[in-house]
């Protein structure tokens, strides 16, 4: 089956990490027909030497360059608009794939061909891929994914591939900050695409030390809250459960950064990697 991976990259992501991602979709035991790579903005002269290394390796990648910085979700919006194939990967370029990730996905929408939406779960990992601080499982099966979704994002974004016409009738990405991809999923769940998550690890999630701190806060917390409030109010979630899951936003984004990394690490997350069960 033909199918495109779709990326997006700016000026402030780091060259090496770049390459180890590419490298890691080249590399697939079922290699893209297309990849397509969205430049948000002004790029570094070692990412743009970066992507000329890429290109000197591949004539499958496709470059949609955006005058200045339009974040991730507008990015990717351009990129989907140049993805010739109905299936599209998602990538981010800082993790690093599986070998067999997209064969994996394949052929979960070869077995169901009504599949709209498939992830999978991921390592979360420090520095090098050997130093793996977490897994992030997500749910499996649709009905599943759907409870779930109600309380928590069910996807890890960049292992998600989906059919390209599904994301266009959801209306695609849309302002929501923090949030783009899981507003995305639930329009789309809303619609009735149908969803799955592999049972495996599929990507290595490149995370750092500050993540957790970066998942608190103030602003954070009136971003989270404000989120699960839009939800409410477009009819995607009930009451009860806005009110269930924006008060664990509250709560755990006025955590102190060390006792909200212990909850993320200990209650939201597998601490070691436990391989492709």
């Amino acid at each position: 089956m033909d199918f495109s991976v779709l990326l997006s990259v700016y000026q402030k992501e780091k060259p090496e990490f770049f390459r180890q991602s590419l490298d890691s979709i080249l590399s697939q035991t079922c290699p893209p027909s297309q990849i397509v790579l969205v430049e948000d903005g002004p790029l570094t002269k070692e990412l743009y030497e970066a992507v000329e290394d890429v290109s000197r390796k591949t004539d499958k990648l496709k470059i949609v360059k955006l005058k200045e910085n339009m974040g991730l979700g507008k990015a990717l919006n351009a990129g989907l608009k140049a993805c010739d194939y109905e299936l599209v990967a998602r990538m981010d370029t800082d993790d690093i794939a599986f070998p067999d990730r997209f064969a994996l996905q394949l052929k979960a929408f070869e077995e169901d061909p009504a599949l709209g939406l498939c992830g999978g779960h991921v390592e979360e990992f420090i520095g090098s891929i050997e130093n793996v601080v977490s897994v992030k499982k997500v749910p499996l099966e649709d009905a599943e994914i759907r409870r779930y979704a109600k309380k928590r994002n069910p996807f890890n974004h960049p292992s998600v591939m989906f059919k390209k016409s599904e994301v266009e009738k959801a209306g695609g990405y849309q302002h929501a900050l923090y949030f783009e991809d899981y507003y995305l999923w639930m329009r789309m769940l809303k619609n009735g695409v149908k969803a799955k998550n592999i049972d495996r690890v599929i990507l290595h999630f490149r995370t750092g030390t500050d993540m957790y701190r970066r998942r608190g806060g103030f602003a954070y917390m009136k971003q989270a809250v404000a989120f699960k409030k839009r939800l409410y109010r477009e009819g995607l979630i009930s009451f009860s459960d806005y009110v269930a899951s924006a008060s664990v936003h509250v709560a755990v984004s006025l955590m102190p950064n060390s006792l909200r990394g212990w909850v993320y690490s200990r209650l939201l997350r597998k601490r070691k990697a436990d391989g492709n069960e």
